[in-house]
């Protein structure tokens, strides 16, 4: 019995270590231009002759009446739309609604919600950050040129970018029916992977960004939590231990 309660707590303590790895990454993007949270998921883990799917697991009359502890799902990004900040940079654009933009890197393709944009010397548009290794496609998959000795682009709430009175390009917008499966590869960016990304007509907000869509004040009342949680099955954890040491020696001196 006292083995079971100490892979609760220490089932308990993993799970608060990832909420707060989690929190801390929330908290450090809260100003990153169009970042997405995210959620620890936890579940109630059933006893052990019940997870196990092949029936080997021996069944027990006293503890299968009893919790299995937690344990960690897999991660949730909440893709809710963040707030819009005004920046008056013609090449800033804030996405309203779903959507993705596209950029690609040598033969890496990349999403993310990253409006702002910078053109490089060779007249690219890329993004701002990341040193403008990352160019931005158009809504057929092709990079942007510009003109940069030209006159100044302007991109409307279509996508489409002008300079003077020529349409240069549109920029693409793309979305899937399984945002859940968008994995993070840092620099703000998501990896689609196999999934398929599909063109939407989106709405673009001009000279604008998009904020993260974390809230500081709640992620360091949750950090709070997990802290204290964390602590709370440590010291459980040791109280058992503690006590298991003393049954052990007092059963050898009796024998």
């Amino acid at each position: 019995m006292s083995s079971y309660g100490l892979w609760l707590s220490a089932a308990g303590m993993k799970v608060q270590d990832h909420r707060q790895s989690l929190i801390a990454n929330n908290i450090a993007n809260a100003e990153t231009t169009g970042f997405k949270k995210d959620l620890a998921v936890i579940r109630q883990r059933a006893v052990e002759s019940r997870e196990d799917a092949r029936g080997m697991a021996l069944t027990h009359p006293v503890l299968d009446g009893l919790p299995g502890g937690i344990n960690i799902r897999p991660t949730y990004q909440s893709f809710a739309q963040g707030g819009t900040e005004q920046t008056g940079r013609p090449l800033d654009v804030a996405i309203r609604g779903e959507g993705f933009l596209s950029v690609v890197s040598g033969d890496e393709t990349r999403y993310t919600r990253d409006g702002e944009f910078a053109i490089s010397a060779d007249g690219d548009l890329v993004l701002a950050a990341g040193n403008g290794r990352w160019k931005v496609l158009d809504d057929g998959g092709s990079t942007i040129a510009l003109d940069p000795q030209g006159v100044a682009p302007r991109i409307y709430t279509d996508g489409t970018i002008r300079q003077g009175q020529d349409v240069v390009a549109k920029l693409g917008l793309f979305t899937t029916d399984d945002m859940q499966s968008l994995r993070k590869v840092g620099e703000n960016l998501f990896d689609a992977g196999k999934l398929e990304m599909v063109p939407i007509e989106g709405r673009l907000e001009p000279g604008a960004r998009e904020r993260s869509n974390v809230d500081v004040m709640p992620e360091l009342v949750n950090m709070i939590e997990a802290s204290r949680a964390y602590q709370l099955n440590a010291n459980l954890l040791r109280m058992q231990d503690e006590m298991t040491g003393r049954v052990i020696q007092s059963v050898g001196r009796v024998a």
